[in-house]
């Protein structure tokens, strides 16, 4: 009998493949929202730009009139002492935070929100943005890092620029070394070992001469164990 294979593992959720919590600064996400906010716009003053180990782009710590703090995802240009205003009537500026249906079409966002009130979930990885495409009617369309075009609710909030961190990948990390210090605080799997380069017990394309021994694409129906590669493939090779 084989052992599990690595899908299978990861899938399980044990603390060996959980990104540790104690490593987040917190959860970055929107105020929750105030009629202030919802006729008019709130101010907050940058007091510091902070860095998250469990995230790759920079945190900025934020004051706001209210008497409350926070953090967001640093943006591009926003430097500690600016304000930036966080409400319906925000300008168009780097940093500010409105409803998609205030913003004009074409502008760069990101941290943008699936459902109003969500506090934020698309584009937060360092030096990302979105665009705004369109509006339609109680919709906007937003275009992702990938291409893809993604409609969501016009209510839905968005900061407007560019993820600080952009020139992360930049510089080559040129050993192995360098990769398992980067990989560390995101408990991410790494080093990924070849499937084709396992024995046999561990995986189905294990043993041989470094080639799978059976075709890649699997049924929906085959069991856990074999699983793995092209799943319900419609098409392979080449179009």
């Amino acid at each position: 009998m084989g052992k599990r294979i690595t899908s299978q593992r990861r899938g399980k959720g044990t603390s060996v493949y959980r990104a540790p919590s104690h490593r987040y600064r917190g959860d970055i996400r929107y105020r929750q929202i105030t009629p202030q906010e919802m006729e008019g716009a709130i101010k907050g003053v940058v007091q510091d730009v902070v860095h998250d180990p469990g995230r790759s782009a920079p945190l900025l710590k934020v004051r706001y009139e209210d008497g409350g703090s926070g953090y967001l995802l640093a943006c591009e240009g926003v430097r500690v002492g600016d304000e930036i205003y966080i409400g319906a009537e925000a300008g168009i500026a780097q940093g500010n935070v409105l409803p998609l249906s205030r913003i004009p079409e074409g502008t760069p966002v990101n941290n943008v929100e699936l459902t109003p009130g969500d506090g934020g979930k698309l584009i937060r990885s360092s030096g990302t943005y979105g665009l705004l495409i369109t509006h339609d009617v109680g919709r906007a369309v937003i275009q992702l890092p990938s291409g893809v075009l993604k409609t969501v609710d016009s209510r839905c909030r968005a900061t407007i620029g560019v993820v600080a961190g952009g020139g992360r990948r930049d510089k080559p990390l040129l050993k192995a070394g360098k990769m398992y210090y980067k990989i560390k605080p995101k408990a991410k799997y790494w080093p990924i070992v070849r499937k084709v380069r396992m024995n046999p017990v561990a995986h189905p394309y294990g043993g041989g001469s470094g080639a799978p021994g059976k075709p890649t694409t699997v049924s929906r129906n085959a069991p856990p164990g074999r699983k793995v590669g092209l799943i319900a493939a419609k098409r392979t090779g080449k179009k």
